[in-house]
């Protein structure tokens, strides 16, 4: 028998003997789980959103922000219509995660709308634009006449206004705008000038009235909204150009803090906040000055932090101790039975070293499948290089490699694409960051940092947490300046100069919510709360918590609780759980 009629008899075989056996089989259907009706309705928003989105794509635009607004109304209606009472723990916990979305994003575009209006009347060309798009949206077809005209009156615009804004420069009136405003309004100005290019481009060449009347209207137009956002950011905001150091953000005032907490289920105040980070980072101090003895340099907790800084690897030698310190930590959770690593995350993850231009806004790592190491080059200046191989040093590193791998972000990352990825959408910096930095503390109790000159790396980035929350609190209310952050950081912290200056302008830089940098303590915080009251309590061993908390994906912590004690959910459920309330470490 040739091997093809061979083939053909063992399929023929298997077909005959395993078919009838699957249609006795019980369908699918009848052994999955109930399906949860609002996962299926979040699964539509996000569907929905992102289609929108892709369309609406200038976040300035008056009509971006009507729309939004009424998509997101219209959802809330639909969420209403939803029987909360007829709802399962798990769907009750998504029905409170979509309305807290919806109340987390009507509460971005209030804050994107009062930073706009004071932007908005140092560029007078912002509303031209945006009707040029919409009509471009709606395949309108352009007049060149029309529109030349409009170009030239836009230059016009950008010029009076300059030579206005330079007459004001020399006096304190209230024509002179503040330099934060100036700023902001030359950021926004470069993003206007990308969507008329856009607009442009659309056009030209392909309808020739148009490129006949409008090319040259445009270029003039174009040079002069490029020029007028480089006086707006030296003249006004007093900014060079090739200036690496200065640091500019927008405090958002008490008001817009304690709204953002309560989206984030924190009850308590920002002074609150600040005076817990504060009680921190005393037993923080008291923890260095323990471990500076035991390494022979008594209460000078600055000179054992130096030496820890000065035991850097040469360079080249940085990628082997990154794997090796990522190698360490996995096995530390695996012989501990604190977390189910899959074999296939541990295979997956990647390396990479980061730029120079990267590293002005982040001195460290960056992780989850692929860890971002910042170590010098040689384009770095001496100073440069120095400070960046003295704060990424084996033993500050030794209590970071896992936080961005495992079981931090590479396995939050990885657990999350396969169980319930739909919650994806309700990610917060206090389940991703304050997870992360959770497991720092937690592999702390447990002795993963055996040497006092691990103790001290370890203590140096909880030092650095709570500080975060410090300045960053502090900046908002309007109590502390960014060079007044960076201080705060070299001398509390022990931070290089260049890598605080990096890391503040990090955080004020408009990359992050103002309360990102608060989110890694507070939400380790909120973690360690909730392991006291399962975990040590006896409900729940340690891997079947930190089980728990992939598996149920992202979202704030104290829904998260809700879920796992099975506290009773009502459609008006807000944060009220005083985590702090129990005595600090």
């Amino acid at each position: 028998m040739s091997l093809p009629t061979c083939r053909f008899f063992i399929c023929l075989l298997v077909l005959v003997t395993v078919f009838p056996l699957l249609l006795q089989a019980e369908p699918a259907a009848q052994v999955t789980n109930a399906p949860n009706p609002v996962q299926a309705l979040i699964e539509r928003y996000s569907a929905d959103h992102d289609t929108l989105t892709s369309v609406y794509t200038d976040p300035l635009s008056p009509t971006t922000r009507n729309r939004m607004g009424h998509f997101f109304a219209d959802w809330r209606q639909q969420l209403s219509a939803v029987d909360f009472a007829a709802l399962d723990q798990e769907s009750k916990a998504d029905y409170l995660l979509l309305a807290n979305h919806l109340d987390r994003e009507a509460q971005g575009m209030a804050v994107a709308a009062s930073q706009w209006k004071e932007v908005e009347p140092l560029l007078p060309v912002a509303s031209a634009v945006f009707l040029l798009e919409d009509a471009k949206r709606r395949v309108e077809l352009p007049n060149g006449e029309v529109v030349a005209g409009q170009l030239n009156t836009m230059t016009a615009a950008l010029t009076a206004q300059r030579k206005e804004l330079d007459i004001a420069l020399g006096k304190e009136t209230a024509a002179r705008p503040s330099r934060i405003a100036a700023w902001h309004a030359a950021d926004d100005l470069d993003q206007l000038r990308a969507q008329l290019h856009s607009w442009f481009e659309f056009y030209n060449g392909y309808d020739p009235a148009f490129t006949w009347w409008a090319a040259q209207p445009y270029k003039q137009t174009d040079q002069t909204m490029k020029d007028y956002a480089a006086f707006l950011r030296e003249k006004v905001a007093g900014i060079a150009a090739d200036d690496k150091t200065t640091v500019v953000g927008t405090p958002v005032g008490r008001e817009a803090l304690l709204s953002q907490l309560a989206t984030e289920m924190i009850p308590y105040t920002p002074e609150e906040l600040i005076a817990m980070a504060k009680e921190q980072l005393a037993w923080c101090r008291q923890e260095m000055l323990r471990a500076s003895r035991e390494m022979g340099y008594g209460d000078d907790w600055r000179k054992a932090l130096e030496k820890v800084k000065s035991s850097y690897v040469e360079p080249g030698k940085q990628p082997q101790l990154i794997r090796d310190l990522a190698v360490e930590g996995t096995q530390f959770v695996e012989n501990n039975d604190l977390v189910t690593v899959p074999e296939l995350a541990k295979e997956a993850w990647r390396m990479e070293m980061m730029t120079p231009e990267r590293q002005l806004v982040n001195p460290f790592f960056t992780g989850g499948d692929t860890i971002s190491v910042s170590y010098p080059t040689d384009t770095m200046t001496y100073d440069q290089r120095r400070m960046s191989m003295r704060g990424n040093n084996p033993s500050f590193a030794h209590a970071t490699v896992f936080h961005e791998l495992i079981p931090g972000h590479w396995l939050q990352q990885y657990i999350t694409a396969r169980y319930r990825p739909y919650r994806q959408l309700f990610s917060t910096g206090f389940w991703i960051e304050g997870n992360a930095f959770y497991w720092e503390m937690l592999l702390w109790d447990r002795g993963f940092d055996a040497t006092p000159e691990q103790r001290i790396g370890a203590l140096f980035w909880r030092m650095h947490r709570c500080a975060r929350i410090v300045f960053s609190l502090s900046f908002h209310l309007g109590r502390m300046t960014p060079e007044q952050a960076s201080d705060f950081l070299v001398d509390e912290v022990g931070h290089e100069r260049d890598n605080a200056v990096a890391e503040v302008r990090r955080s004020f830089n408009g990359s992050y919510d103002p309360l990102y940098q608060a989110s890694y303590m507070l939400g380790a915080l909120q973690f360690c709360a909730l392991h006291h009251e399962l975990v040590d309590s006896g409900k729940m061993t340690n891997r079947q918590y930190h089980d728990a908390i992939l598996h149920e994906n992202m979202m704030p912590v104290e829904i998260l609780r809700a879920i796992l004690t099975n506290e009773k959910l009502t459609p008006e459920f807000k944060g009220s759980w005083r985590f702090l309330d129990e005595p600090l470490q």
